[in-house]
């Protein structure tokens, strides 16, 4: 079964438990790599997949300690990238065509993030699908003091990748969690979108108000 194959069983059928096992440590840490520096890399639910990959750890699949610290390189390294490209692009990447693997409106997101937070949202959209992805790139854009970007980037991706992997590998320990692993996964990806979907609904109340 080839990548491709394994991904969209994955994402589209819900078994993410045979992705990971699937693609194993390079793919987990490519993965999270990809959705914290690559355009393409917004499709990736890595909240999801950092808690899975916990869960396996529970059960002796992964090495718990390698996998956090490749886990945690591999999201400082994605952020590190994209605001490299953010900071080389500058400016065009606002005029840049909507594509398969870029959409516009997901940097303006980003971008309003940025101009809310400040320096902070390189921290707080690590638990932001999305947001995320685009927000070294914007930080960027944006010319951020690189010092500054790199201290909330090591925090934020430290913070993320354990809480999410300990979260998976505790409760893999304490519960069957085979039979709620789904509903949990579930919940995961409900409250990892719950902020974007809050500041929406703030914003569109405070526009009628307008």
């Amino acid at each position: 079964m080839d990548f491709l194959q394994i991904f969209i069983d994955g994402i589209f059928r819900g078994d993410l438990v045979g992705m990971v096992k699937a693609v194993g440590y390079i793919g987990l840490f490519g993965i999270v790599f990809a959705e914290t520096g690559l355009f393409l890399g917004f499709f990736f639910p890595g909240d999801s997949l950092l808690f899975v990959a916990g869960f396996l750890s529970a059960g002796g699949f992964f090495s718990l300690p390698f996998l956090i610290f490749g886990l945690f390189l591999s999201a400082v390294l994605g952020n590190m990238l994209g605001y490299a490209f953010g900071k080389r692009i500058g400016p065009k990447i606002f005029s840049k065509e909507d594509s398969f693997i870029f959409k516009k409106s997901h940097v303006l997101k980003a971008q309003h993030f940025y101009e809310k937070y400040g320096p902070k949202m390189i921290f707080l959209a690590r638990f932001m699908p999305i947001v995320r992805t685009f927000a070294p790139i914007v930080a960027g854009v944006a010319n951020m003091k690189y010092t500054t970007f790199f201290f909330y980037n090591v925090i934020g991706a430290f913070v993320w990748t354990v809480l999410l992997t300990l979260l998976g590998y505790f409760l893999g320990n304490v519960i069957d969690v085979d039979k709620y692993l789904l509903p949990i996964i579930l919940i995961i990806i409900i409250l990892s979108f719950l902020p974007a979907i809050t500041a929406y609904i703030r914003e569109k109340h405070r526009a009628q108000k307008h």
